[in-house]
């Protein structure tokens, strides 16, 4: 079991570790690097798309692959929706069905320009972290999957999330998940202020 895990992390589940393909993984900081290095072969796979339109990011097919290729050499159920209840996400058997009303509302945030470039961001990797369609990894899945909109559909460049490593436990981390509440109770002002103050 990993028993290291910092303040907002899903814990892993001994079926979930059943799922990792390597052995030798006994700490946090042993599956940051190997994820880490899954994770950067997933963004090379994603910034070499040329097929990129606003239907086929705001896809399920896309979520799914995306998590799959940044997750995907390190667990056996990268790109599979999660099917057991964890102390954060909707019921496993509403995922689906929230992440299309998701997938739905965000391409309409775009087409009417609802927000902001910069709420709009906040807006879509909250809507995906609070739906957690993945046993694990759903952080840096959302993030990665709001910079490829930034990215593909508005024409900027990646959001700096964290000046250190939110994978870690820091001031920062706690400042990101609290921000991440506040959102969950309708009010994205502190996120927006947070992506702010960090230089975005």
């Amino acid at each position: 079991m990993i028993i290291d895990e910092p303040d907002g992390a899903t814990p892993l589940d001994p079926d979930d570790m059943e799922g990792l393909k390597h052995a030798h993984v006994t700490t946090r900081d042993q599956l940051n690097e190997l994820e880490q290095a899954n994770i950067l072969a997933g963004q090379m796979w994603a910034s070499y798309r040329t097929d990129l339109t606003l239907d086929s990011i705001f896809s399920t097919d896309f979520v799914l692959d995306l998590h799959q290729n940044l997750f995907g050499e390190v667990w056996k159920w990268a790109g599979n929706i999660r099917t057991r209840e964890l102390s954060i996400g909707c019921d496993p058997l509403q995922v689906r069905v929230n992440l299309g009303n998701f997938l739905e509302d965000a391409k309409l945030w775009i087409q009417y320009e609802h927000y902001s470039n910069l709420e709009l961001c906040a807006r879509i990797q909250h809507r995906l972290v609070w739906i957690h369609p993945f046993p694990n990894g759903n952080g840096r899945h959302s993030r990665i999957f709001t910079d490829v909109v930034r990215i593909f559909l508005l024409e900027e460049s990646p959001l700096i999330w964290a000046k250190g490593d939110l994978a870690n436990i820091s001031d920062e981390r706690s400042a990101y998940i609290s921000c991440l509440k506040e959102a969950d109770k309708g009010d994205f002002a502190p996120f927006v202020e947070y992506l702010e103050s960090i230089g975005n």
